[in-house]
């Protein structure tokens, strides 16, 4: 295990190799699953602030979903959640020569809104769990993204470093460079 200010690591995020391939799952972890992605606070109010801007981006199905039921729902435990379409993809897919992804992501790439999709959503597969001060950051292996496993074996890249951009995101920079430290021990 890792510690890194008040995060706790597991040792997977510096082992596995991981790169995602899109040519290949073709996005499914946005289209596969029973609850959405997981919605900070802030990023619900974000979503509600920009979903005029954001709407272009989506298919129709799910503008009519965040029509009828707003832009969140909950998750099991009562956290807020992306809503999904018919229980399955989530409301703010868009879809690219047939891979899905965000339309959230990209409205922000295309310059229209100033926040990038969830930070849920951006540091997968790395799934976080508060308890108290404590931040746990744990690998969610999921048959979906065999390949980007195996990708990231052929390419040498450990999910750490994949996902740098997230993890500097969500933590910042300092927090990134003594997560470096940490594995060079």
């Amino acid at each position: 295990m890792l510690v890194v200010q008040n995060c706790l690591l597991s040792d997977d995020i510096k082992n596995v190799d991981f790169c995602c391939d899109l040519t290949c799952c073709k996005g499914r972890c946005c289209i596969e699953g029973d609850v959405g992605a997981p919605l900070e606070e802030e990023e619900v109010s974000q979503i509600e602030d920009y979903i005029d801007e954001i709407m272009p981006f989506m298919t129709a199905k799910g503008i009519d979903v965040v029509k009828s039921m707003g832009v969140f729902d909950y998750g099991v435990e009562g956290e807020y959640v992306t809503p999904l379409i018919d229980d399955k993809d989530c409301a703010f897919i868009c879809y690219e020569d047939g891979i899905a992804k965000c339309a959230i992501e990209k409205a922000y790439n295309q310059g229209v809104i100033p926040h990038n999709k969830p930070i849920s959503c951006h540091l997968y597969p790395i799934r976080l769990s508060k308890y108290q001060d404590v931040i746990a950051l744990n690998y969610d292996k999921w048959s979906v993204c065999k390949d980007a496993a195996t990708f990231g074996h052929t390419k040498n890249i450990k999910l750490y470093e994949f996902l740098k951009e997230p993890l500097i995101r969500k933590f910042g920079k300092q927090w990134y460079d003594e997560l470096l430290e940490e594995i060079k021990r």
